[in-house]
Protein backbone atom coordinates (compact mmCIF):
# COMPACT_ATOMS: atom_id res chain seq x y z
CA UNK A 1 0.00 0.00 0.00
CA UNK A 2 1.51 3.43 -1.14
CA UNK A 3 2.15 5.53 2.35
CA UNK A 4 0.86 8.63 0.76
CA UNK A 5 2.41 11.26 3.40
CA UNK A 6 5.80 9.52 2.28
CA UNK A 7 4.88 10.18 -1.25
CA UNK A 8 3.82 13.18 -0.94
CA UNK A 9 6.85 14.68 1.21
CA UNK A 10 9.09 12.98 -1.64
CA UNK A 11 7.27 14.88 -4.67
CA UNK A 12 7.60 18.27 -2.36
CA UNK A 13 11.60 17.35 -1.97
CA UNK A 14 11.58 16.83 -5.91
CA UNK A 15 9.80 20.03 -6.29
CA UNK A 16 12.02 22.29 -3.90
CA UNK A 17 15.23 21.17 -5.78
CA UNK A 18 14.14 21.93 -9.14
CA UNK A 19 12.91 25.23 -7.62
CA UNK A 20 16.01 25.86 -6.25
CA UNK A 21 17.55 25.43 -9.47
CA UNK A 22 15.21 27.95 -11.33
CA UNK A 23 17.30 30.79 -12.71
CA UNK A 24 17.56 33.59 -10.71
CA UNK A 25 14.34 36.19 -11.18
CA UNK A 26 12.25 33.60 -12.93
CA UNK A 27 9.28 31.87 -12.15
CA UNK A 28 8.05 27.90 -12.56
CA UNK A 29 7.14 28.17 -15.85
CA UNK A 30 3.07 27.33 -16.68
CA UNK A 31 3.78 24.67 -19.40
CA UNK A 32 5.15 20.84 -18.99
CA UNK A 33 6.04 18.74 -22.20
CA UNK A 34 6.42 15.51 -22.13
CA UNK A 35 9.47 14.79 -24.83
CA UNK A 36 8.45 11.32 -25.93
CA UNK A 37 8.59 9.47 -29.09
CA UNK A 38 8.37 11.78 -32.09
CA UNK A 39 9.27 14.77 -29.68
CA UNK A 40 12.93 14.46 -29.04
CA UNK A 41 14.76 16.91 -31.27
CA UNK A 42 12.40 19.44 -29.92
CA UNK A 43 15.05 19.43 -26.86
CA UNK A 44 17.17 21.03 -29.32
CA UNK A 45 14.61 23.79 -30.31
CA UNK A 46 14.70 24.59 -26.57
CA UNK A 47 16.79 27.64 -25.25
CA UNK A 48 17.69 25.51 -22.32
CA UNK A 49 18.95 27.48 -19.16
CA UNK A 50 19.29 24.56 -16.95
CA UNK A 51 19.47 20.70 -17.83
CA UNK A 52 19.16 18.64 -14.74
CA UNK A 53 19.95 14.92 -14.70
CA UNK A 54 16.80 12.84 -13.70
CA UNK A 55 19.65 11.39 -11.38
CA UNK A 56 20.13 14.65 -9.74
CA UNK A 57 16.39 14.99 -8.22
CA UNK A 58 15.71 13.53 -5.03
CA UNK A 59 13.25 10.60 -5.53
CA UNK A 60 13.07 10.57 -9.68
CA UNK A 61 13.33 7.31 -11.30
CA UNK A 62 15.58 6.68 -14.47
CA UNK A 63 15.10 6.17 -17.41
CA UNK A 64 16.09 2.52 -18.70
CA UNK A 65 14.83 2.98 -22.39
CA UNK A 66 17.70 3.53 -25.01
CA UNK A 67 15.63 5.98 -27.07
CA UNK A 68 14.94 8.41 -24.20
CA UNK A 69 17.12 10.49 -22.55
CA UNK A 70 16.56 11.25 -19.20
CA UNK A 71 16.54 15.26 -18.24
CA UNK A 72 14.68 17.78 -17.08
CA UNK A 73 14.93 20.58 -19.17
CA UNK A 74 14.30 24.21 -18.29
CA UNK A 75 13.90 26.73 -20.39
CA UNK A 76 12.06 29.04 -23.35
CA UNK A 77 11.05 27.44 -26.39
CA UNK A 78 10.41 30.42 -29.11
CA UNK A 79 10.07 32.45 -26.03
CA UNK A 80 7.88 30.79 -23.87
CA UNK A 81 8.93 29.34 -20.47
CA UNK A 82 8.48 25.67 -20.67
CA UNK A 83 9.49 22.69 -18.40
CA UNK A 84 9.97 19.58 -20.67
CA UNK A 85 11.17 16.24 -19.37
CA UNK A 86 13.63 14.41 -21.88
CA UNK A 87 12.28 10.77 -21.47
CA UNK A 88 9.56 9.42 -19.98
CA UNK A 89 8.75 5.77 -17.73
CA UNK A 90 6.75 2.79 -18.60
CA UNK A 91 5.51 0.40 -16.39
CA UNK A 92 7.23 -2.35 -18.36
CA UNK A 93 10.44 -1.04 -17.00
CA UNK A 94 9.34 -2.52 -13.51
CA UNK A 95 7.72 1.30 -12.49
CA UNK A 96 4.91 1.38 -9.95
CA UNK A 97 2.29 3.67 -11.71
CA UNK A 98 3.28 6.09 -8.49
CA UNK A 99 6.29 5.98 -9.75
CA UNK A 100 6.26 6.87 -13.67
CA UNK A 101 3.66 9.33 -12.98
CA UNK A 102 5.71 10.87 -9.83
CA UNK A 103 7.28 13.74 -12.35
CA UNK A 104 3.72 14.74 -13.75
CA UNK A 105 3.29 15.10 -9.48
CA UNK A 106 6.02 17.01 -9.19
CA UNK A 107 5.27 19.34 -12.20
CA UNK A 108 1.47 19.76 -11.03
CA UNK A 109 3.06 20.70 -7.16
CA UNK A 110 5.51 23.38 -8.87
CA UNK A 111 2.58 25.41 -10.60
CA UNK A 112 2.09 23.90 -14.03
CA UNK A 113 -1.11 24.25 -15.79
CA UNK A 114 -0.77 23.15 -19.22
CA UNK A 115 0.81 19.52 -20.13
CA UNK A 116 1.47 18.53 -23.57
CA UNK A 117 2.18 14.94 -24.32
CA UNK A 118 3.98 13.11 -27.28
CA UNK A 119 4.01 9.35 -27.71
CA UNK A 120 4.85 6.43 -29.90
CA UNK A 121 1.98 3.91 -30.77
CA UNK A 122 0.59 1.86 -33.45
CA UNK A 123 -2.09 2.32 -35.68
CA UNK A 124 -5.31 -0.47 -36.12
CA UNK A 125 -7.44 1.97 -37.39
CA UNK A 126 -7.61 1.00 -41.40
CA UNK A 127 -6.99 5.00 -42.56
CA UNK A 128 -4.24 5.76 -40.21
CA UNK A 129 -0.40 5.71 -41.92
CA UNK A 130 3.14 5.00 -40.77
CA UNK A 131 4.07 8.44 -39.90
CA UNK A 132 0.79 9.84 -39.39
CA UNK A 133 0.26 12.17 -36.68
CA UNK A 134 -2.75 11.38 -34.13
CA UNK A 135 -4.34 13.90 -31.72
CA UNK A 136 -5.53 12.00 -28.94
CA UNK A 137 -9.31 12.47 -27.93
CA UNK A 138 -10.04 9.91 -25.60
CA UNK A 139 -7.81 6.72 -24.14
CA UNK A 140 -8.84 3.44 -22.91
CA UNK A 141 -6.27 2.38 -19.94
CA UNK A 142 -5.74 -1.32 -20.18
CA UNK A 143 -2.65 -1.45 -18.74
CA UNK A 144 -4.02 -3.27 -14.90
CA UNK A 145 -2.82 -0.22 -13.21
CA UNK A 146 -4.09 3.08 -11.92
CA UNK A 147 -1.72 5.99 -10.89
CA UNK A 148 -4.84 6.67 -8.12
CA UNK A 149 -4.78 3.76 -6.22
CA UNK A 150 -4.46 3.21 -2.65
CA UNK A 151 -4.76 6.23 0.04
CA UNK A 152 -6.19 9.79 -1.80
CA UNK A 153 -4.06 13.05 -1.19
CA UNK A 154 -7.13 15.61 -1.23
CA UNK A 155 -4.56 18.58 -1.97
CA UNK A 156 -4.13 16.99 -5.31
CA UNK A 157 -7.90 16.41 -6.39
CA UNK A 158 -10.77 14.56 -5.45
CA UNK A 159 -11.34 10.83 -4.55
CA UNK A 160 -13.31 10.25 -7.67
CA UNK A 161 -11.86 12.51 -10.53
CA UNK A 162 -14.20 13.47 -13.06
CA UNK A 163 -12.59 11.86 -16.55
CA UNK A 164 -15.42 12.97 -19.21
CA UNK A 165 -13.04 14.74 -21.14
CA UNK A 166 -9.23 14.10 -20.25
CA UNK A 167 -8.09 15.77 -23.15
CA UNK A 168 -8.72 19.40 -23.60
CA UNK A 169 -11.26 20.39 -26.20
CA UNK A 170 -9.72 24.27 -26.45
CA UNK A 171 -5.82 22.90 -26.88
CA UNK A 172 -7.50 20.01 -29.30
CA UNK A 173 -8.89 22.39 -31.22
CA UNK A 174 -6.07 24.67 -31.29
CA UNK A 175 -4.05 22.19 -32.64
CA UNK A 176 -6.18 21.55 -35.49
CA UNK A 177 -5.65 24.90 -36.64
CA UNK A 178 -2.07 25.46 -35.78
CA UNK A 179 -1.99 21.74 -38.28
CA UNK A 180 -4.29 23.50 -40.90
CA UNK A 181 -2.14 26.70 -40.56
CA UNK A 182 1.22 24.48 -41.14
CA UNK A 183 -0.04 22.00 -44.03
CA UNK A 184 0.22 19.01 -41.67
CA UNK A 185 -2.23 15.87 -41.63
CA UNK A 186 -3.67 15.43 -38.58
CA UNK A 187 -5.25 12.72 -37.63
CA UNK A 188 -8.26 11.85 -34.75
CA UNK A 189 -8.60 9.14 -32.42
CA UNK A 190 -8.73 6.94 -29.34
CA UNK A 191 -5.50 5.79 -27.60
CA UNK A 192 -5.19 2.73 -25.76
CA UNK A 193 -2.40 1.83 -23.21
CA UNK A 194 -1.24 -1.53 -22.86
CA UNK A 195 1.38 -3.23 -20.25
CA UNK A 196 3.76 -4.15 -22.81
CA UNK A 197 6.81 -4.53 -23.71
CA UNK A 198 5.99 -6.85 -26.40
CA UNK A 199 4.09 -5.60 -29.34
CA UNK A 200 0.51 -7.27 -30.11
CA UNK A 201 -0.48 -10.34 -31.79
CA UNK A 202 -3.02 -10.29 -34.72
CA UNK A 203 -5.83 -11.82 -32.38
CA UNK A 204 -5.11 -8.84 -29.18
CA UNK A 205 -4.82 -6.15 -32.55
CA UNK A 206 -8.65 -7.47 -33.79
CA UNK A 207 -10.11 -7.41 -30.01
CA UNK A 208 -8.42 -3.74 -29.40
CA UNK A 209 -9.82 -2.44 -32.70
CA UNK A 210 -13.09 -4.10 -31.66
CA UNK A 211 -13.03 -2.08 -28.18
CA UNK A 212 -12.91 1.06 -30.24
CA UNK A 213 -9.26 2.21 -30.55
CA UNK A 214 -7.61 3.60 -33.45
CA UNK A 215 -3.74 3.38 -31.94
CA UNK A 216 -2.12 1.43 -29.01
CA UNK A 217 0.78 2.58 -27.23
CA UNK A 218 2.56 1.48 -23.76
CA UNK A 219 2.17 4.87 -21.83
CA UNK A 220 0.42 8.25 -21.62
CA UNK A 221 -2.59 6.99 -19.77
CA UNK A 222 -0.92 7.30 -16.72
CA UNK A 223 0.42 10.49 -16.66
CA UNK A 224 -2.71 11.90 -18.27
CA UNK A 225 -4.49 10.17 -15.62
CA UNK A 226 -2.65 12.22 -12.71
CA UNK A 227 -2.46 15.45 -14.36
CA UNK A 228 -6.16 15.46 -14.49
CA UNK A 229 -6.60 15.30 -10.79
CA UNK A 230 -4.72 17.64 -10.30
CA UNK A 231 -6.67 19.79 -12.74
CA UNK A 232 -3.77 20.17 -15.33
CA UNK A 233 -5.24 21.31 -19.13
CA UNK A 234 -3.96 18.08 -21.50
CA UNK A 235 -2.74 17.92 -25.07
CA UNK A 236 -1.80 14.64 -26.18
CA UNK A 237 -0.52 12.98 -29.64
CA UNK A 238 0.53 10.07 -30.96
CA UNK A 239 3.28 9.01 -33.73
CA UNK A 240 2.12 6.30 -36.01
CA UNK A 241 5.20 4.48 -36.28
CA UNK A 242 3.56 0.89 -37.27
CA UNK A 243 0.53 -0.63 -38.90
CA UNK A 244 -1.00 -3.02 -36.90
CA UNK A 245 -3.95 -4.19 -39.43
CA UNK A 246 -3.96 -8.39 -38.71
CA UNK A 247 -4.58 -9.54 -42.11
CA UNK A 248 -0.91 -7.69 -43.41
CA UNK A 249 0.99 -7.47 -39.96
CA UNK A 250 4.54 -7.38 -40.75
CA UNK A 251 6.98 -8.23 -37.91
CA UNK A 252 8.47 -4.77 -36.30
CA UNK A 253 11.82 -3.66 -34.79
CA UNK A 254 12.75 -1.22 -32.54
CA UNK A 255 14.51 0.03 -35.19
CA UNK A 256 11.82 0.91 -37.37
CA UNK A 257 9.98 2.18 -34.68
CA UNK A 258 12.34 4.81 -34.31
CA UNK A 259 12.84 5.47 -38.06
CA UNK A 260 9.11 6.02 -38.67
CA UNK A 261 9.51 8.26 -35.49
CA UNK A 262 12.17 10.14 -36.73
CA UNK A 263 10.49 10.76 -40.07
CA UNK A 264 7.45 11.96 -38.57
CA UNK A 265 9.62 14.22 -36.01
CA UNK A 266 9.60 17.55 -37.99
CA UNK A 267 5.38 17.94 -38.36
CA UNK A 268 5.20 16.99 -34.80
CA UNK A 269 8.09 19.37 -33.14
CA UNK A 270 6.30 22.48 -35.64
CA UNK A 271 3.26 21.51 -34.60
CA UNK A 272 3.89 21.64 -31.21
CA UNK A 273 6.11 24.69 -31.58
CA UNK A 274 3.21 26.70 -32.67
CA UNK A 275 0.62 25.40 -30.08
CA UNK A 276 3.16 26.58 -27.17
CA UNK A 277 3.85 29.67 -28.45
CA UNK A 278 -0.32 30.54 -28.63
CA UNK A 279 -0.71 29.18 -25.54
CA UNK A 280 2.54 31.33 -24.17
CA UNK A 281 0.54 34.68 -25.86
CA UNK A 282 -2.38 33.81 -24.01
CA UNK A 283 -0.59 33.43 -20.59
CA UNK A 284 1.14 36.45 -21.12
CA UNK A 285 -2.21 38.68 -22.22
Amino acid sequence: MLDIKQYKAQVTEAAEKIRAELPAGTGVPSIGIILGTGLGKLAEEIEVEKALPYGELPNFPTSTVESHDGRLLIGHLDGVPVLAMQGRFHLYEGYTAHKVTFPVRVMGGLGVETLLVSNAAGGMNPHFRRGDLMLITDHINLQGANPLEGPNADAWGPRFPDMSEPYDLELRELAKEKALEHGIKLQEGVYLSVMGPNLETKAEYRFLRRLGADVVGMSTTPEVTVARHMDLRVLAMSVITDECFPDALEPVSLEDVLEAAGEAEPKLTRLTRAVVVTIGEGVAA
